[in-house]
């Protein structure tokens, strides 16, 4: 009688047999099918020599699947602690540094002009960025004219369309660019600013940019000290 063949056997042994609640089977169920099977074998017909070695085998293998897959696990868990120690100890070492980073994100601190990047996939005869605030409030529109292909920037005074300073927070920015033809043209938004701290979390490291919290992922250049 083969393992497969034991499912009305076991559900009629002992509670001390069941099969775990599992949607897949481990080596304690494999060895829990195969009591229940030498349980309820047929005396007149018991499981022969070969195929008691057979299972056997079956279960062996199951045992080192399982060992082998808690030692990759094991090692890969080593191999995220290793990596995030080593950018953390990377990012502390960009306190002081210019980057670049891609984000969309602001937090203007009410006095401090910011810069906006942005990168152009061609030449733009029209480019216009807008800055909404944490409410998603259109507050501010520049129209930066005429851009060559690339990377490209803009300052921000913190000032809205009506030319009064806007209250400290967090805002956003988008970017659109049409070509002599009035085609779109693809646009990317990043922020250049001075890293003044770092920030540890389980999430990862994040770097605190002009009052930003930017993850050290999302840095695309160190571009210098400050």
């Amino acid at each position: 009688m083969q393992l497969n063949q034991v499912t009305n056997a076991s559900s009629s042994a002992s509670s001390g047999t069941q099969l775990q609640n599992t949607p897949v089977l481990g080596e304690d169920d494999f060895l829990k099918l195969l009591i229940t099977q030498l349980q309820n074998q047929d005396p007149m017909n018991p499981l022969d020599s070969t195929q008691l070695a057979s299972q056997l085998a079956q279960f062996s293998s199951v045992q080192e699947l399982a060992a082998l897959n808690q030692n990759v696990q094991s090692s890969m868990n080593a191999n995220y602690i290793l990596t995030q120690s080593i950018n953390n100890t990377m990012a502390a070492t960009l306190i002081g540094k210019t980057v670049k980073a891609s984000t969309s994100n602001l937090n203007f601190d009410g006095k401090t002009d910011l810069t906006l990047g942005f990168n152009l996939s061609s030449a733009a005869s029209s480019v216009s960025i807008k800055i909404y605030d944490s409410n998603g409030n259109l507050v501010k529109t520049i129209n930066a004219g005429g851009q060559a292909a690339g990377d490209d920037s803009v300052k921000w005074d913190g000032t809205g369309d009506d030319g009064t300073t806007l209250q400290p927070g967090k805002y956003t920015f988008t970017v659109s660019a049409v070509d002599s033809t009035g085609k779109s043209i693809q646009t990317s938004q990043y922020f250049t600013g001075t890293v003044q701290g770092v920030k540890f979390s389980s999430n990862g490291a994040f770097l605190i940019v002009n009052g930003n919290e930017i993850s050290f992922s999302d840095v695309e250049e160190v571009l210098g000290n400050q």
